[in-house]
């Protein structure tokens, strides 16, 4: 059977059926695409254990795929393979005894403490065309930096998930569509309340939080990274939305909060994935490293008491 048919249904199935994101939908498209490509597959029965095999060798040796972009496309494969033994497409699992390379353990990109204060102070400053898009833009990168919000959560974020009266973020459309809730600061909400003033003002009705200053909708990929871009080049620091979620992540450490509730606050839906950042700041390693049960004792035996003599 045509391969690329299989692909087809296979998609519309997990959009209608298992509900997956357009997102997921889309990366299972494309690496399914890019295998029946390079590895010359029109069939689902030329698909077998060597083949399968081969392409992932080619990956590794001539397109210097890294370990997660192995991961990501073994896991793609696998689920891909699974749904066609059950349709009755495939006998065996050409997947199973491909071993994964070990995962990169790399610690997450971030801004400092400085350049994130920076950041805010550019974007507030910047020369936007009028108050609207100026406060917009300034909430926008305020949200990720105080919120740790995902590209997609801000996008998707409605008028009515922002509750001021208890400072909170509900994020009802989350990774694997997981509904948290996301306590604001103090200072976020000053920012957020600018905004509203002039959204109010602008008689903007639409139910996406952050809108467009040209029409009365939701804020678009396409004009996020264009702020992005113009905020990136006024700060002289390069830097991705997902890094303002690092740096949200690192930060919190830093202030003192515990590991649970910031894996609550990120939607971490597996508490590992949260414990990387604890090795991403120096600063929360050196303080807590202060809490050795040694270190005051043998600090204040070695400090030199007071009328002690002084030797050269």
């Amino acid at each position: 059977m045509d391969i690329r048919l299989l692909i087809r249904r296979f998609c519309d199935e997990a959009r209608q059926f298992r509900g997956f994101t357009e997102a997921t939908i889309r990366r299972y498209r494309t690496v399914l695409e890019l295998f029946t490509k390079l590895a010359n597959i029109r069939d689902i029965e030329s698909v077998d254990e060597p083949c399968v095999r081969n392409w992932f060798f080619q990956g590794r040796t001539e397109r210097r795929w890294s370990a997660a972009t192995f991961r990501t496309y073994h896991k793609s494969l696998k689920v891909f393979f699974r749904w066609c033994r059950k349709n009755g497409q495939l006998q065996a699992d050409p997947i199973s005894d491909i071993a994964l390379p070990k995962a990169e353990r790399r610690l997450p990109p971030r801004l400092t403490r400085a350049e994130s204060m920076r950041l805010l102070e550019v974007t507030d400053s910047y020369p936007w065309p009028d108050a609207f898009v100026r406060h917009r833009n300034h909430g926008i990168v305020a949200t990720f930096l105080f919120a740790g919000l995902r590209k997609s959560e801000l996008l998707n974020l409605k008028l009515a998930d922002v509750d001021l009266e208890v400072l909170s973020i509900f994020v009802h459309c989350g990774k694997g569509k997981k509904e948290r809730i996301v306590p604001i600061s103090e200072s976020l909400a000053a920012i957020i309340v600018r905004f509203i003033e002039e959204r109010r003002r602008r008689h903007k009705t639409c139910p996406e939080f952050f809108a467009r200053d040209d029409t009365n909708t939701g804020l678009s990929d396409e004009v996020l990274r264009r702020v992005i871009s113009i905020v990136r080049r006024s700060l002289g620091v390069s830097f991705t939305v997902h890094q303002l979620r690092h740096t949200f992540a690192t930060l919190m450490l830093e202030g003192g909060c515990d590991i649970y509730s910031l894996s609550r606050m990120l939607g971490h839906e597996d508490i590992k994935v949260t414990t990387l950042y604890l090795s991403a700041s120096a600063i929360h390693l050196r303080d807590q490293m202060s809490k050795h049960p040694l270190a005051n004792q043998v600090a204040t035996r070695n400090t030199p008491q007071k009328g002690a003599l002084a030797y050269e």
